[in-house]
């Protein structure tokens, strides 16, 4: 029996979370507000986590703020979610610097707004020596396209690790695929939608029904608890004889 990984987190935290920050356009509709309101408002809901997770042990947070389905949406709201990004990189570089928090975007940069790209090179420079949190925003992001781009380097034989750094490389990102430990996805939805297939082979999944905009900082720590409360094996035994005894259980 082959395990995926020689060293369970044995800290109990999850070091990596992705969240798929889905609901932002029924929150809106739900108060008779047009779509754009409910991604401000999601724009003020990943201020808020990105500030609390470092605090509950997180070093990595990737969030899913526009995938390569995402094109398909009508043109006045791609276009009003690009000024968005670009406004909220712009915003934030001082705030990012000052709480230590390193910011990267993976996904496709060639098809993005000349002045959204420029926003996304000044935003990574300016954030590059944090060390608190790795904070990654994927746009144009297709976790199949990932897959495929790094099949396409493919240099037989080839190992795992090895494959996992090509896909990384094919997301514009500068390390080997970071694994997942938990995989957070609000607005009620249970699927993955294309989000970092490959990294999320052992994550931990969480689905809550609440709307993005609506997910505070007690959800992201009660998350965390839950998945403390998770036993992760990665494929091995459970290890009876290290488990302290529970009366009932």
């Amino acid at each position: 029996m082959h395990h995926h990984r020689s060293t369970p987190c044995s800290a109990r935290t999850p070091a990596h979370v992705a969240i798929i920050m889905d609901g932002n356009g029924r929150w809106a509709a739900r108060r008779a507000q047009p779509r754009l309101a409910g991604h401000r408002a999601g724009v003020e809901t990943v201020r808020r986590i990105a500030e609390i997770a470092p605090k509950l042990g997180i070093s990595k947070l990737t969030l899913f703020a526009f995938s390569s389905d995402n094109w398909r949406r009508p043109p006045s709201e791609v276009d009003a979610l690009m000024a968005l990004l670009r406004t909220y990189l712009h915003a934030e570089i001082e705030r990012l610097v000052d709480s230590h928090t390193r910011l990267t975007i993976i996904g496709r940069r060639d098809r993005l707004p000349e002045r959204l790209a420029q926003a996304i090179a000044r935003a990574e420079q300016a954030t590059a020596n944090g060390n608190r949190l790795h904070l990654r925003i994927a746009i144009d992001y297709s976790a199949r396209a990932a897959i495929a781009n790094a099949a396409i380097c493919l240099a037989l034989p080839i190992s795992i690790e090895r494959f996992a750094r090509l896909i990384t490389q094919a997301t514009d990102d500068d390390a080997s695929a970071p694994e997942v430990d938990l995989l957070i996805r609000t607005g009620g939805e249970k699927r993955l939608s294309d989000f970092l297939l490959w990294e999320c082979a052992y994550a931990e999944l969480l689905f809550t029904d609440k709307m993005w905009p609506e997910f505070g900082t007690d959800d992201l720590r009660s998350a965390v608890s839950d998945f403390r409360r998770r036993e992760r094996r990665f494929g091995g035994l459970r290890n009876i004889a290290a488990e302290p005894r529970i009366a009932g259980a």
